[in-house]
């Protein structure tokens, strides 16, 4: 693992090409966030029926709230002031069954609308998901994988926030702000009069405090995205950390992270905690308005108490409104700054489809020509150069040469994961370029160095290899990788939990399950990838066993720095700089007293002082 402190970088399963550091939408414009909420508004639109009732609730809840000071006014002005103790005992009883039945409501909404608001989430999460698995591996490479967990998570989250707690805010809100301002009108022209100007004010803070806090929501949420991604690298690298005496060095880069974090989240949160206490102040200075124009108007005989009482309760009812609106701006804020990061995804181009007439890779005889192919990560800095080579079926090919020669490219290219150039790989003569990738990754079966193994049972992490294998099945390709032996040793057997990326096995138990899982899938072409480089002696003679059995009638291309593993196969292809500069058997490299001798006697012969050639674009001297 190499530690970056400007930035952090991950690895998603098979190994891949270099690619430009950064942060997805660093460096780029905010998109309109009235897209986002049109955006979010289409997952919203499939729960029409739910949304309705909630509409029918708030519409309920609403009309009984506002019945309540009402009958409280015609309490004061028909009961209380001439005395007639059970007429206000009835209307008092009125009261409070209005209330119990604006709670029920008010209960039945908020749960309705939570469920949409998980239904609607649980959409979002799996179209992001399900994207992310679209995405080509150009893109995950650029990207840390923390920065794709925290909008997968962390910014989701936001959004469903937003649905559950706001939505009907603002539902309800504007229905409270309707139904106060008509029932004002209604009761009294002047004092509703009164009570309205503090509209004007109350949009005019909301939008100049809101014009604040989305950049700095939107700040908060992408340095939390770095945060994560730093946390995410250090858990996995942990024994890396520990092993160089690393742990100040990170400490102090979380603490720096953390910060940032930290200075962003509170320069969003100042803003935002500013709407409150001005908002409240506004209601304040609303209702001693209406409290002194009513209180005149009394005076005058302008007005009844009962009007006045009513009045003053509906200047709370609105000023409540207007509050959680203003609030609501907040919550909004932060949940479209996660929307926008979680949009950014879907908006990436996926993974060029399959034509639609494109054909199936049915079982193949494993003949695989690279002819005159060039590629490279970026346009401008090629990787592979002209690289051309014949597989016959059932042959062995070992690619040999330095770090960054282009070795583990050449089968990214041959398994689809970038498509090429220029140039033309075909299997059994068909352009790969024209095939169904499924069928044609089916056919095509890897054991790497690093294997990925899955948080479950053995069985299931051999059974990925096949899914409709039955138990049988893959307890005979256990027996064929060696390791059959060593998972009856385990507490539950082949029904062992394994902990995350298979923590609690050696990693040559690890590769004998990847072999087993190969095995399972019985591919015609077999890519193996410095399967041996990480294990003592003992166990690589247990693997290379399982290895010959797996490698059997298949074409196989064996990467390799340990050229003991390679000396039997039937073709070498010794790499540099993207093109083949030797090539034949072990004994004909040999011979030739080149690059490829030279190495071999550097592993072998004990001779350290025994110098490589000097390599320059391809050749050697």
């Amino acid at each position: 693992m190499t530690w970056n402190k400007s930035s952090h970088q991950g690895n998603f399963g098979f190994p891949i090409g270099p690619g430009a550091h950064g942060m997805i939408g660093r460096g780029q414009k905010a998109k309109d966030t009235r897209a986002a909420m049109r955006r979010v508004g289409v997952y919203l639109k499939r729960q029409q029926i739910r949304l309705m009732a909630v509409v029918f609730l708030l519409g309920a809840t609403t009309g009984f709230a506002l019945l309540g000071p009402f009958l409280m006014g015609r309490a004061i002005d028909e009961y209380f002031i001439i005395g007639n103790l059970k007429g206000l005992a009835r209307i008092s009883l009125l009261m409070l069954l209005v209330s119990v039945i604006t709670a029920l409501t008010t209960w039945l909404q908020t749960s309705v609308m939570a469920g949409v608001a998980q239904r609607v989430v649980r959409d979002i999460r799996n179209d992001l998901f399900a994207k992310v698995h679209t995405l080509p591996l150009r893109f995950i490479d650029r990207h840390p994988h923390g920065e794709l967990m925290s909008r997968l998570s962390n910014d989701v989250e936001n959004i469903s926030v937003i649905l559950n707690e706001s939505v009907t805010q603002l539902i309800a809100g504007v229905l409270a702000l309707i139904g106060v301002t008509v029932t004002m009108l209604c009761l009294n022209l002047r004092l509703a009069i009164v009570s309205l100007f503090t509209i004007p004010l109350m949009v005019f803070l909301t939008r100049w405090i809101s014009t604040h806090t989305l950049e700095g929501f939107r700040d908060q949420q992408q340095r939390l995205g770095v945060l994560n991604s730093f946390i995410e690298e250090t858990v996995t690298g942990e024994r890396v950390v520990k092993a160089y005496g690393r742990e100040q060095d990170m400490l102090e880069d979380f603490e720096r992270l953390n910060r940032n974090l930290q200075a962003a989240a509170g320069k969003a949160q100042i803003y935002a905690l500013i709407l409150g206490p001005l908002t409240n102040l506004v209601n304040n200075l609303g209702f001693a308005a209406v409290a002194g124009a009513g209180g005149w108007m009394a005076v005058k005989g302008l007005a009844t108490i009962g009007t006045i009482a009513s009045f003053l309760s509906y200047s709370q009812q609105f000023g409540r409104p207007l509050n959680q609106v203003a609030h609501l701006y907040n919550a909004v804020q932060s949940a479209l700054a996660g929307a926008e990061r979680v949009f950014e995804i879907t908006d990436e181009k996926s993974e060029p489809a399959d034509a639609p007439d494109a054909p199936l890779l049915q079982k193949v005889r494993g003949e695989v020509i690279f002819n005159k192919v060039w590629f490279g990560y970026r346009k401008d800095t090629p990787v592979i150069q002209g690289f051309t080579m014949q597989a016959k079926p059932g042959q062995t090919l070992a690619l040999v040469g330095p770090t960054g020669a282009g070795k583990t490219t050449i089968v990214n290219l041959l398994m689809r994961f970038y498509d090429i150039d220029s140039g033309k790989i075909t299997i059994d003569g068909q352009d790969i370029r024209n095939l169904q990738k499924a069928s044609l990754r089916r056919q095509l079966g890897i054991v790497l160095q690093d294997t990925f193994l899955i948080s479950d049972s053995v069985m299931e992490n051999i059974r990925y290899g096949k899914l409709n294998a039955n138990d049988q099945e893959v307890i005979a390709a256990a027996e064929l990788a060696n390791a059959d032996q060593f998972i009856r040793r385990l507490p539950k057997g082949y029904h062992t939990i394994l902990s995350e990326r298979g923590g609690n096995l050696s990693q040559g138990q690890r590769q004998l399950l990847a072999i087993a899982r190969a095995i399972l899938a019985d591919p015609g072409i077999l890519i193996l990838d410095e399967a041996t480089s990480s294990v003592d002696t003992r166990t690589e003679i247990h693997i290379q066993q399982a290895l010959l059995r797996l490698m059997q009638g298949r074409t196989c291309f064996v990467i390799a720095h340990r050229l003991s593993t390679i000396r039997n196969a039937d073709q070498i292809l010794v790499i540099n700089g993207g093109r083949i500069i030797e090539q034949g058997n072990h004994q004909n490299l040999l011979a030739l007293r080149g690059f490829y001798c030279r190495l071999y006697m550097s592993q072998f012969k004990g001779h350290r002082d025994f110098s490589l050639p000097v390599i320059d674009n391809g050749n050697y001297s």
